[in-house]
């Protein structure tokens, strides 16, 4: 096994039906969330950032609409609370051991996020979900699962997409786009490819910390990615 203990980056379309533009299909999360229990049971320790892009983008909606930016991501940072707590059932409902953080803990919902706490739950087989972003506005969940894989002495972080790894360009646009096998941090920046926001990269290629994005709707593909097998895409520093 290649990554012992990895902190997967879910966005919130992963938990959607095929045919749904927004919400959350429960036999979704419990595809997710059988695919994530075979690398527990593997012996690989798995944390989770959940995002909320399904239900609302405070970005996105900052710039569209007549809200500010900062409670926009509030917004969204709700969003995140909501496919955690569903998560969380999911794996619940499927006999896997779990614990639910968030960086906005929420009273008798969800609590707070404790590294030491998250670390003994991931050392005694639990799956750790944490929501919330990073518990401000202005971040995006990118930079919150870069902050935990590192708080978490992740050894990579896995980011679960639609395609199966970075294309040079659009490959929908662009048939003839090249997918990368490897590619390094610097490139990424240079080519401004759209792998994870700027910071963080910038985090990950501070503290060498590889990003593995693969399709994460073929199944197995987790496992695979964990146990080091050319699946995607690596981001890696020299």
């Amino acid at each position: 096994m290649k990554y012992k203990r990895s902190l997967l980056k879910l966005s919130g379309e992963t938990l959607m039906a095929s045919n749904d533009s927004h919400g959350i299909a429960l036999a979704a999360v419990t595809t997710v969330a059988q695919e994530i229990k075979s690398v527990v049971e593997s012996g690989a320790q798995m944390a989770i950032v959940v995002g909320g892009g399904n239900f609302f983008r405070g970005a996105t909606a900052s710039q569209t609409n007549n809200i500010d930016q900062a409670q926009a991501d509030r917004i969204g940072m709700l969003a995140t609370v909501m496919n955690g707590i569903a998560l969380k059932e999911g794996f619940l409902n499927i006999g896997q051991p779990v614990t639910l953080m968030s960086a906005l803990p929420i009273s008798n919902v969800v609590e707070a996020f404790n590294r030491h706490k998250a670390l003994d739950c991931l050392q005694n087989g639990h799956v750790l979900i944490c929501c919330g972003g990073t518990g401000n506005p202005y971040f995006s969940t990118d930079t919150a699962a870069a902050l935990r894989a590192l708080e978490l002495n992740a050894d990579a972080i896995v980011k679960g997409t639609k395609v199966d790894g970075i294309y040079c360009s659009d490959p929908k646009k662009n048939p003839d786009a090249k997918r990368f096998d490897k590619i390094e941090y610097s490139d990424v920046l240079a080519k401004k490819l759209r792998v994870m926001d700027l910071t963080a990269i910038s985090m990950c290629m501070d503290h060498k910390l590889p990003i593995i994005v693969f399709d994460m709707f073929k199944q197995g593909n987790l496992l695979n990615a964990i146990m080091g097998e050319t699946i995607g895409t690596v981001v890696y520093a020299k």
